[in-house]
């Protein structure tokens, strides 16, 4: 929304000691943030010139040279304008000046021809071609004859205004008019709202003897329309157009703007029709699926049913709230002018300006409206239309209305606002809040029972009520104090705090990476069945859903290393999966790893990352948990597309399955990628015993190592197994630390285990420990039909 310093002091007497960054500022503490607070004109240094002499320019085809009377000295300027001349008054910047865009204007010499200072365009001062004639946007601007040689030209075209560029919070549906910030100032500053002038004139036959109103559809809960003959479609006042120009609207004619002036300053959008081409009936109904209609703009729109039209009885002739039709529309031979008024669905509307058009009357139609508002801006048109358009207003006007206008009543007390806020705020200083925003308030005993008007849709409990004393009275007034309660220690989860902590001392980074994800994507490296959450109206097709597994996000971060020629990437996330099965909704917190490269082990000691290192890391955080010896990794039964066959196992606690761990398949990564993904959520439900802690013995232990020949398809966990139960008490440890195959050993392979043995009582002896290697051997054999290697 913006606002005209010039067009809210219409309404609000703000004391001209307030320039437009105070202004800026103090709206700004009672919650209303702005972009920019600004001159409608930012540049400096102008004033109004008379070219006494124009000659072409000795040195080139297009520029003059030019004698420019500025009041007090006659200056030479070079101006390359075609439409400059002597005898016109026109705006000179002078040495010194800022022009937008960073141009400051100076002295010197062009191509050998003095020039001190420049004479300029419209758009060259900081008004937008949009705005401009044919003319203005090829040459510079000619003032009119009565422009006061050495005056500000600022002033003389009555554009001395300022503006604030708010960005306003959705709730605040009452600030897209300059009533509504009218009243926001005035509780500011303490000023009264002055009421538009709404008195007019009607003559003729009672309108509802000619015209019908029907409403067909419950998205439109009022509806007025009157009657405007005789208009005189001619230039707008200067007065319309200046401020229409400072709120960022192209004037047109004196008609159409005065139904975007009115939408300013009362916040109601408005639509006039050609009563003429529209007949004796206007209706409101839903779009029927493939109907079509031109709009205003000459594109033709096809609508569906959840569309809101308004049509003529036969066809549609506007899309409501958003945008009317083409073959109603104001032209320079209208005489009779229908206009309506109305309130419709905001959800419905929002959806059909943001399939078709995002308008200034669709943006106040979808924060709501106030129907007292509807009534004002209906007579302060025909009011503008008699006075600007010689307007002759038909007597009567035609209403379909099913609004609800009671005003709401809250009741609240000062030790209400008191306890929320932390103030000491009076009653009497609480009514004089209430009354400064223009809320009737009545006081009994201790309790306050406030009217709230209808145009503060936002406001309907007492903790509203609460916010409005703690914006106006003014947060900066509030006294910090200490807490008074004793502060308990807090019950934050220190858990994943312990899991970053772990992943960092393995030497991984962590990431944080967009929830939403493509939906092309959300079902990959998963066999779980879900249905993915879409966004109704995602900002890209890139991110249109929640994702499910993080893997997808890790690899987009790992892609980007990889283009900027990182190869060793050690990444982590902690965060959250979505997911929607069978009506349900759910979110799970998950654990993912990405690794590639080299991963370092020490200084100077660096190893390949392939899948027993991501295995190692997943190891260890299951062990740091406390879930040693609970653990495995076992192939999946299914294939997933997205990990190598060869490189994929799932990870299972206590007999469930609560992660996945694999290379990413060579046909998505060339290069070996490895990653892993715990849920969270299903793993800390698992209870974990006390940990349990034992003396290290102070004999040393004794290594030895074995290598057999065995079948390529039985796993090295069956071969633990088989190692750890036959090994018995005194193998304290064993390792896999060589797998060797070749094509010479066809369906073998060579696996290589490093045993460790020890005892809390004495130093082991080689007779103590070979007939438990041999037990070992014999096991494998048994079991696997294993050889020994020599």
């Amino acid at each position: 929304m913006i606002l005209s310093r010039k067009f809210l002091k219409d309404y609000v007497d703000i004391d001209d000691n307030i320039d437009i960054k105070t202004l800026a500022e103090d709206m700004t503490r009672v919650g209303n943030e702005y972009d920019l607070a600004e001159r409608l004109v930012p540049a400096t240094k102008l004033i109004v010139g008379k070219v006494l002499e124009c000659k072409e320019h000795p040195d080139s085809d297009h520029l003059h040279c030019c004698k420019v009377d500025v009041g007090n000295e006659v200056l030479n300027i070079v101006c390359g304008a075609p439409n400059v001349r002597a005898g016109i008054k026109v705006i000179v910047a002078l040495a010194g000046a800022e022009l937008p865009g960073g141009v400051t204007i100076k002295k010197g010499n062009i191509r050998g021809q003095e020039s001190n200072g420049m004479i300029c365009a419209l758009y060259e001062i900081g008004i937008d071609k949009k705005f401009l004639s044919e003319e203005d946007k090829n040459g510079i601007h000619i003032l009119p004859d009565d422009a006061p040689i050495g005056k500000d030209p600022v002033e003389y075209m009555k554009l001395d205004d300022s503006i604030i560029d708010f960005e306003l919070t959705a709730n605040r549906g009452d600030l897209l008019s300059i009533l509504g910030m009218a009243y926001e100032v005035g509780a500011i500053y303490d000023k009264s709202v002055k009421i538009p002038d709404i008195k007019h004139n009607e003559s003729g036959e009672d309108l509802n003897k000619s015209f019908s109103v029907k409403v067909n559809t419950e998205n439109c809960t009022l509806f007025i329309a009157r009657k405007a003959l005789n208009v005189k479609i001619k230039e707008s006042p200067d007065f319309i157009k200046n401020r229409l120009i400072a709120c960022n609207i192209r004037p047109i004619n004196n008609v159409v703007d005065i139904s975007n002036y009115v939408m300013l300053e009362c916040g109601q959008p408005l639509h006039f029709y050609d009563a003429d081409r529209l007949g004796n009936v206007i209706e409101t109904r839903m779009a029927k699926n493939g109907e079509h209609i031109t709009t205003l703009d000459g594109n033709d729109r096809c609508l569906e049913d959840t569309d809101i039209v308004i049509s003529d009885g036969k066809r549609a002739i506007g899309l409501a709230g958003v945008m009317g039709g083409l073959d109603t529309e104001i032209e320079e031979t209208t005489k009779n002018v229908l206009i309506e008024a109305a309130i419709f669905d905001n959800v419905k509307i929002r959806k059909t300006s943001n399939k078709i058009l995002r308008s200034e009357a669709s943006n106040r139609f979808e924060k709501g409206l106030d129907p007292s508002r509807t009534y004002m801006a209906m007579e302060r048109a025909v009011k503008l239309l008699e006075e600007y358009a010689d307007a002759q207003i038909q007597k009567g006007k035609v209403v379909y209305d099913k609004t609800e206008k009671e005003e709401k009543k809250i009741t609240i007390t000062a030790k209400d606002i008191n306890n929320l806020l932390g103030t000491n705020i009076t009653n009497k200083e609480t009514i004089d809040v209430f009354r400064r925003l223009g809320f009737d308030t009545v006081l009994n005993g201790d309790i306050i029972t406030v009217t709230v008007p209808t145009r503060r849709l936002d406001i309907s409990i007492k903790e509203d009520l609460i916010e409005e004393v703690g914006r106006i009275y003014g947060v900066d007034n509030i006294e910090g104090k200490l807490p008074s309660s004793p502060i308990r220690m807090g019950s934050l989860d220190k858990t994943d705090r312990d899991i970053r902590n772990k992943m960092v001392s393995l030497g991984l980074n962590e990431t944080l990476s967009y929830v939403l994800v493509n939906d092309k994507e959300v079902h990959k490296y998963t066999k779980d069945e879900f249905e993915e959450l879409k966004l109704l109206a995602p900002m890209t097709e890139e991110r249109n859903v929640l994702r499910y597994s993080l893997i997808p996000s890790l690899y987009k971060i790992y892609e980007y290393n990889k283009s900027h020629y990182i190869k060793d990437v050690a990444l982590f996330e902690i965060g959250k999966g979505f997911w929607k099965k069978d009506e349900t909704y759910g979110e799970n917190k998950k654990l993912c790893c990405l690794m590639t490269g080299e991963y370092y082990l020490g200084i100077d000691v660096k190893k390949d990352v392939d899948f027993y290192v991501i295995k190692g890391v997943v190891e260890e955080v299951l062990n740091y948990l406390g879930y040693e010896n609970r653990y495995s990794f076992v192939i999946p039964k299914q294939n997933i597309a997205e990990f190598h066959p060869g490189q994929v196992a799932e990870i299972n606690v206590n007999g469930d399955i609560i992660g996945i761990i694999g290379r990413i398949h060579p046909e998505i990564s060339k290069e070996p990628v490895f990653v892993f993904e715990i849920n969270l959520d299903k793993l800390l439900d698992k209870r974990v015993s006390k940990m349990k802690f034992k003396d290290i013995s102070i004999y040393p232990t004794v290594n030895k190592d074995i290598a057999v020949m065995i079948n390529k398809d039985i796993t090295s966990d069956e071969i633990s197994k088989v190692i750890k139960k036959a090994g018995g008490n005194l193998l304290v440890n064993y390792k896999l630390f060589d797998i060797y195959t070749n094509l010479a050993l066809g369906n073998k392979k060579s696996v290589a285990y490093s045993l460790t043995f020890g005892s809390n009582s004495k130093t082991l002896t080689d007779e103590e420990i070979n007939p438990i290697i041999e037990k070992i051997v014999e096991a494998l054999e048994k079991n696997f039909k294993a050889e020994l290697r020599k």
